[in-house]
């Protein structure tokens, strides 16, 4: 990793969802995500396999692009034709390459662990792990620990050998570094995956967090959530109705003094219940609000039917909201859940204080929340608008919310990342004056000089995803902030 350039640089520290990105963690589509067959797609958390080569070249690496313009510019501007040359065979993406870009502002968790693995007892600890969770004979121990530091870290990650060998299933979800963590303020909030497919990776990068100097002065703000003693004495159904669970597309730090929460089919109740406690116990932040929603895959995490573009600007999923009164879908979900519990369409929400937590406020709809964190926390002195999922129209806004038309990452306030195939949001965001603008012609703008990135205001930029939509997540699930600047 590069030493940061300037003092005032911070390593960590997140206290919004749109303050200017200035650092994150993303990774490169290892070649596990084509090892998914047909039959294993859903319980790897997949809908559908997909092209790699299609989804890398054509979709992904525009991601990559647009962060590195906006984020560390040197890496990239005016070395473009070079980057993308077809001789190259996306050495300039790939962690484990010699040409890789290794910037120190869009970081990769496959470099980070190739570098910790340069230590002995590290990689023995992580390598012996691993094979005892993946039910690996030993006898490959030996193997693994034979391979250099950055054949490990792709082996480890993509349960690839060097020969093409496969010794691990792949953990295809490791793209959605959204969940691997969460920084709140200066402090991280660790995972507890619900699915067993997200175990490796949950693993891999707590050696990570734990290990990797860039995160040495953060050791004591390192959050994790333990299940209390009892839990190892109950019966297996009991245990499995109590785990705790928690991934990080369910927890989004809007404010400096507030976190939002979602209880889902992916983070449980109990989970939820330890965060507070531990937010309010080292006082990192001073209100948090729960968003309970129905068990289903159309909306795995909060972050599926909501995000934020600016203080006063929400893109939402209409299907449950306030405009679920204008196209009427509450009974086709109704009649869609598979049971009573999952047959509520509108979300619970809550919100807790410090010192005052049997005390909560009660939100009717999301829109409330969302306006009263705009109106509240940013001050905001404009109205707090809303711009709905297939622009509030029936069927598109269901069709788009499903290939995460709510699922957009700020790159600044007012400047966000979606997808291409969600033209009916697109068009609604146009209606509120944004400009939207395909990320390929925007890539093109920024190397010519154009367009300069700390102009750019009130923009959709659309990433192609015919591949990268059916893995269910979007720019926001494919990115773990490290560092924003303040509101």
């Amino acid at each position: 990793m590069q030493k940061s350039s300037t003092k005032q640089e911070k390593k960590l520290h997140v206290s919004s969802e749109i303050g200017r990105l200035r650092r994150l963690m993303i990774h490169n589509p290892d070649n596990g995500l084509a090892k998914v067959i047909p039959s294993k797609a859903q319980d790897w958390l997949f809908e559908d396999i997909i092209h790699l080569e299609t989804m890398r070249r054509h979709e992904y690496d525009y991601y990559v692009k647009i962060l590195l313009y906006f984020l560390d510019p040197a890496k990239i501007k005016g070395k473009l034709a070079e980057v993308d040359s077809p001789d190259k065979e996306r050495a300039f993406y790939e962690p484990s390459s010699a040409e890789y870009f290794n910037s120190d502002k869009v970081i990769d968790p496959q470099f980070l662990l190739s570098e910790i693995l340069e230590n002995r007892e590290i990689r023995i600890k992580l390598v012996a792990s691993v094979c005892a969770i993946e039910k690996t004979p030993y006898q490959l121990l030996d193997t693994l620990l034979a391979q250099d530091s950055k054949t490990l870290a792709y082996t480890l990650i993509s349960g690839i050998m060097p020969e093409g060998h496969i010794i691990f299933p792949p953990v295809p979800n490791f793209i959605f570094t959204r969940d691997i963590g969460i920084v709140i303020n200066d402090h991280i909030l660790l995972n507890r995956p619900a699915k067993l497919v997200r175990v490796r990776e949950s693993l891999i990068m707590k050696y990570v967090f734990y290990n990797h100097p860039y995160f040495q002065e953060y050791q004591n703000k390192i959050l994790e959530l333990s299940e209390d003693e009892h839990q190892f004495f109950l019966n297996d159904k009991d245990e499995e109705a109590s785990q705790i669970t928690l991934e990080g597309g369910d927890v989004m730090v809007v404010h400096k003094n507030h976190l939002v929460i979602g209880c889902s089919e992916r983070t449980s109740v109990r989970a939820v219940n330890k965060v507070i406690q531990a937010l309010f116990e080292k006082d990192i932040v001073r209100k948090v609000s729960v968003i309970k929603v129905a068990k289903k895959r159309d909306f795995m995490h909060i972050d599926t039917i909501f995000t934020q573009v600016k203080r006063n600007v929400w893109v939402l999923f209409g299907a449950l909201s306030k405009q679920n009164k204008q196209f009427e879908v509450q009974d086709l979900i109704q009649k869609n859940s598979k049971d009573s519990q999952d047959s509520q369409p509108r979300p619970q929400i809550m919100q807790f204080h410090k010192g005052r937590l049997h005390q909560p406020v009660h939100f009717e709809y999301l829109e409330d929340l969302l306006d009263d964190i705009s109106q509240n926390d940013f001050q905001s002195t404009e109205p707090t608008r809303f711009i709905y999922s297939g622009n509030g129209e029936f069927p598109f806004g269901l069709r788009e919310q499903w290939t995460d038309s709510c699922n957009v990452l700020a790159l600044q306030e007012g400047v966000v990342i979606g997808y291409d195939r969600n033209n009916k949001t697109a068009e609604a965001f146009q209606a509120l004056g944004f400009e939207v603008v395909k990320a390929q012609d925007l890539v093109a703008q920024l190397e010519k000089g154009d367009k300069k990135t700390e102009l750019i205001k009130d923009t959709l930029i659309l990433l192609p995803s015919a591949e990268l939509s059916r893995a269910r997540g979007g720019s926001h699930c494919m990115s773990m902030p490290l560092w924003r600047e303040e509101i």
